[in-house]
């Protein structure tokens, strides 16, 4: 048997301390008295013996309880478990572009539901529920990239982060200065560099970013050449995803006169040739996709394409013992400060 938290027995000292005080002081009381025969044989009244006796039940209680806050407990098992674990940084566009409703089902209503970032932000939750044991992070880009999530094993707090992801009414351009939502840009080389930061220290050795934007990068301070030629020398293969299709006019969410969502149709551009470009330099695949389900279809592929280091680990099985000791003790406190009382008179 061990303790899980052994410095609490620390506490165990001024306990000791304490004992050896009231037992010494104890052994020094009373007084020289040469004709013990006289002396009547129980002197001692019943509140007189519990006076003496309630500190050092509390004592042994305190004790009890100390040992159940330093958690003895002794091993069941010790196990290993064989995991699959690569880093992946989910890279997203979040530009005014990602508002776009081609990506709607034939015969669905326009909605907020059925828009680019929507579906997206629906189909990389599944893709993330498929690989438990990999470390994701999540980073967006618009007119400038930002991490929203560091990578993390933690998915359920990850997918929470993937919910508030929105695209922003009021943009910012890279350096700095606002930008009306028409005017928003796309920096996908800044998005790429900003996924790359958060892997060049990943433990796993397997890492790949998915990138997922409409490619066309038309701002950032970093050029997507110059990312994939990071990418490339790091070894970290990107998946990209071309979002989108190539009419010219194309349902998006936009806003009227007074302020209200409404469905506008709007010209649009959709370049393939960037992203072609980044994933077959660093070693990754390109998909595009102009509907839902082939948007699906490149997740499940990127899935099955990237396998994962096969890492070991072990961890140990326990059986605790500190309840026990915390009951005991408990109710030895409980019982010292009744007869306290009681020898006291202090009881009702």
């Amino acid at each position: 048997m061990n303790f899980a938290n052994p410095w609490f027995l620390l506490l165990a000292l001024p306990l000791a301390f304490a004992a050896w005080r009231l037992l010494r002081r104890g052994r020094k009381a009373g007084i020289r008295f040469s004709a013990v025969g006289r002396l009547p044989v129980d002197a001692a009244g019943w509140r007189a013996k519990v006076a003496a006796a309630s500190p050092l039940i509390l004592l042994a209680g305190l004790s009890l309880l100390v040992v159940a806050a330093a958690r003895p407990r002794s091993p069941l098992a010790r196990e290993s478990k064989s995991v699959d674990a690569i880093a992946i940084a989910m890279t997203v566009d979040v530009s005014g572009s990602m508002d776009a409703l081609d990506l709607t089902p034939p015969g669905e209503r326009f909605s907020r539901e059925t828009t680019r970032l929507a579906v997206v932000k629906k189909l990389f939750a599944e893709f993330v529920s498929k690989r438990p044991d990999d470390l994701i992070g999540l980073v967006t880009f618009g007119g400038y990239a930002a991490t929203r999530s560091p990578l993390t094993a933690d998915h359920e707090a990850l997918l929470n982060v993937l919910k508030g992801v929105q695209i922003p009414s009021i943009a910012l351009d890279a350096e700095g200065n606002a930008i009306s939502r028409d005017e928003q840009m796309t920096a996908i080389g800044d998005g790429l560099a900003t996924a790359l930061a958060r892997l060049k220290d990943a433990k796993p050795k397997s890492k790949i970013v998915i990138l997922l934007s409409d490619g066309v990068s038309n701002t950032g301070a970093v050029e997507p050449d110059e990312a994939a030629a990071a990418a490339e020398k790091m070894g970290v293969k990107v998946y990209a995803i071309g979002v989108g299709t190539r009419a010219r006019r194309t349902p998006i969410i936009g806003r009227d006169f007074f302020g209200r969502e409404t469905v506008q149709y709007a010209d649009m551009t959709f370049d393939e040739g960037q992203l072609r470009s980044i994933a077959k330099r660093t070693g990754g695949t390109y998909f595009p996709v102009n509907d839902r389900k082939s948007l699906q279809a490149a997740l499940d592929e990127i899935d099955k394409l990237e396998t994962t280091e096969l890492e070991a680990m072990a961890y140990d099985r326990w059986e605790e013992h500190f309840v026990a000791f915390l009951l005991v003790g408990a109710l030895l406190v409980f019982a010292a400060v009744s007869l306290s009382m009681a020898a006291t008179r202090r009881m009702a």
